[in-house]
């Protein structure tokens, strides 16, 4: 059998200790599998004395990350750190100019940085592997970087973030607002005490950029994406939603128009009939449409240690096999500059929840601002008010607000916000508007 593969592995949190262990119970078959023994010979991380459940008195100990990166036996630098600059950054840089191959989960590092340090992988020729940075378990890196290159992508889209796919199942089940359902993530460990990385969309937007330039061929552009997350979602979206045919999911969205690429992460209706619509709970999902092999959807775990770590090993098996390839399917210099789509210009169907004042002309001056932007309604539904809304009784009252929810025909993103804002202007609801696509995928 050839000689071991020497590993340095930086971070030793969830995911870092889940490799351990994984590489520890499996490492007969690893070894058969990859043709040569796979070693641990250093590792690094914040707290020397922190009990992570696992042995670590096998092993040299760094305090210096980027040192262990210099190692002479050192193969491979393992980061798990995280973050986009500062210690993960500095260490993948020394690895990759050191000509040690690196596999990371730092999905941030690599949407800000990821043509610059592939660019330098390739002038190294070493590999810069990332299948664990996108959807935890799911691989979805290595079907795009290889499985499906005979393909011309046209659209790439998913729910990437289990804890947003979490609290959107639980408040449509249990009818509980956002805020209640938060709390009970966090002390579920779903959902961090600064929960806004996730809610906000910051960390599906991370992920959508390395999956646009996996599937385009363009550099990554996170500062492109246009983003919104879950906060604004209310029971009475869900319920809407629900007797419309639709459920509600965070989904990052690339795909490739006429004006160029479009990157979006916002809250989307899904038909109930859709595979995406089944997918709850922390699972993520990912789907690639191709020209030839249509449409593939891969489902599974998205987060924690076992699914991470799974992916983390994969990419280190790839290199002991020595499968090494450009990190994004084609030479860093190959990339082509971003260019972004009208994100105004985006057509499809719209759900608009008003609180409408019940008095007279309200109603009618709400229809005059759509047909000024020639937008078409489906439906118009006044529902019934939910008790809890603050100063509103259950059979509602003369002249309080009333919801009203509204289902357009295809229009442009664009022309539905300016009717929007005309009608908020105009005095005749108490709250913004609420408006989420409808994706009929």
């Amino acid at each position: 059998m050839s000689e071991p593969l020497r590993l340095g592995i930086a971070g030793l949190g969830t995911v870092g200790a889940g490799l351990l262990r994984i590489l520890s119970a499996n490492d007969a078959g690893l070894a058969l599998r990859s043709g040569r023994p796979i070693v641990v010979r250093a590792v690094s991380a914040r707290d020397r004395k922190k009990d992570r459940g696992v042995d670590l008195s096998a092993y040299e100990w760094f305090d210096d990350a980027c040192a262990m990166a210099e190692a002479a036996d050192i193969d491979v630098v393992v980061e798990l750190i995280g973050g986009e600059d500062g210690v993960a950054k500095d260490l993948v840089g020394a690895a990759l100019t050191s000509g040690k191959h690196v596999v990371t989960a730092n999905k941030a590092l690599l949407a800000h940085h990821g043509p610059a340090l592939a660019a330098l992988a390739e002038e190294h020729d070493v590999a810069l592997n990332f299948e664990a940075a996108v959807a935890g378990g799911i691989p979805i890196v290595k079907t795009m970087r290889e499985s499906l290159v005979g393909n011309r992508i046209t659209r790439v889209y998913g729910i990437l973030n289990g804890t947003c796919n979490y609290i959107l199942t639980c408040m449509e089940r249990e009818g509980r607002a956002f805020e209640d359902v938060l709390k009970d993530a966090q002390e579920a460990g779903y959902a961090e005490a600064d929960p806004t990385f996730d809610v906000g969309g910051h960390d599906t937007a991370h992920k959508l950029a390395l999956l646009t330039t996996l599937a385009f061929g363009t550099e990554t552009a996170f500062d492109a994406i246009y983003l919104e997350g879950i906060e604004s979602i209310a029971p009475e979206d869900l319920e809407a939603a629900d007797d419309l045919g639709y459920r509600i999911k965070l989904l990052g969205v690339a795909m490739q128009t006429d004006s160029g690429i479009e990157q979006r992460v916002h809250p989307t209706m899904v038909p109930k009939h859709s595979a995406i619509a089944e997918v709850d709970g922390v699972s993520n999902c990912v789907a690639v449409d191709g020209d030839f092999v249509g449409d593939v959807m891969l489902i599974g775990m998205g987060a924690g240690a076992g699914p991470t770590a799974s992916s983390v090993v994969a990419d280190i098996i790839d290199i002991a096999q020595g499968n090494t390839m450009p990190p994004f399917a084609q030479p860093a210099s190959a990339l082509r500059p971003y260019a972004r789509a009208r994100m105004r210009g985006h057509e499809g169907g719209y759900y608009i929840r008003l609180s409408v004042y019940d008095r007279p002309g309200a109603f009618a001056a709400i229809a005059s601002r759509m047909a000024e932007q020639e937008i078409s309604l489906e439906s118009i539904v006044q529902r019934r008010p939910r008790a809890a809304l603050p100063g509103i009784g259950a059979d509602g009252q003369a002249g309080a607000p009333m919801p009203v929810v509204m289902i357009t025909h295809t229009t442009t993103e664009a022309a539905i916000r300016r009717a929007l804002e005309a009608i908020e202007n105009d005095g005749n609801v108490d709250q913004k508007p609420q408006m989420i696509r409808i994706e009929n995928l």
